[in-house]
């Protein structure tokens, strides 16, 4: 099993990152199947393969997935996905 650990410092409202999370997690669920839930401001977010959380504080996102054998071989792209996303949305 391998890991993505990121965390991205942040000047929005937590109103403002918590939409760009919840639009990065439609996309998930649209394009990989993810299914997501919100417990305060932790997402949780699992399909077959993948599983992991994204949490928002005040001054930070946190990104934590755990992924299976087959998606450990993407790693690379998926963070660099990841990045991309977070610098576009949180500049």
């Amino acid at each position: 099993m391998s890991s993505i650990e990121i965390e991205r410092s942040h000047q929005r409202g937590a109103d403002e990152v918590r939409d760009a999370v919840e639009r990065l997690a439609e996309k998930m669920a649209e394009r990989f199947g993810v299914e997501y839930a919100w417990e305060g401001d932790i997402m949780a977010f699992e399909r077959p393969g993948v599983e992991g959380e994204i949490r928002i504080g005040d001054q930070v996102v946190h990104v934590v997935a755990q992924l299976g054998f087959m998606l450990s071989m993407m790693k690379g792209p998926i963070e660099a996905e990841i990045h991309r996303y977070l610098d576009e949305k949180l500049g």
